[in-house]
């Protein structure tokens, strides 16, 4: 047997043992049983009340251009030389304050050729009363998967998406989109 085998094997396991003994050891909690009492409620250790900044809730930003949308769809529109110039947020001729559309295209040549995203709040009697508003002006109505859409007329859309559908509003419950088609509608991400 060769006898460096047994000294190897000791000196491996005073190794370990020192080791094992400079190591931090983990806290072992005492456990009791708690013995049974008849009128005693378990004894409750208070918790710090949350501070300040804990419970308030972090501002939501204001909507941009690069917000409202995703990235990647940015990513796209920024391959093909694309930016965005920033607009109120109409409905019809009306304004409506909080809100922004964006138009996305390529500003160093003259084009049509462009995509158009837009969000803002809007109160639920202010939604009601401008859906009646477009309705009058001639643009029509359309519910689908328990959505709300007023959309253009189609004989005046100067662009139509698959279902034929053009420039088209979606009213949610405290806001409205618009996008150039109701198709692109689904790019829009509520801020």
């Amino acid at each position: 047997m060769n006898p460096r085998i047994p000294a190897l094997a000791f000196a491996s396991i005073a190794l370990l043992a020192t080791l094992t003994a400079c190591a931090p050891q983990p806290e072992i909690a005492p456990t009791t049983t708690p013995s049974p009492t008849s009128d005693a409620q378990p004894a409750s250790t208070p918790s710090p009340a949350p501070t300040q900044s804990e419970t308030a809730e972090e501002p939501a930003a204001d909507p941009t251009c690069e917000t409202i949308i995703a990235p990647s769809t940015i990513e796209i529109f920024e391959e093909h030389g694309w930016t965005s110039r920033e607009d109120e947020f109409r409905l019809g001729a009306d304004i409506v304050e909080g809100g922004l559309q964006c138009v996305w295209g390529d500003y160093t040549v003259a084009s049509d050729h462009v995509q158009v995203f837009g969000w803002a709040p809007l109160p639920a009697d202010e939604s009601a009363e401008a859906q009646q508003k477009l309705l009058a002006e001639g643009w029509t109505r359309a519910d689908q998967d328990g959505h709300t859409y007023i959309t253009e007329d189609p004989q005046f859309s100067i662009a139509v998406d698959e279902a034929g559908y053009g420039m088209t509003y979606e009213f949610g419950d405290g806001w409205v989109t618009v996008a150039d088609t109701m198709q692109s509608l689904v790019l829009i991400e509520q801020p």
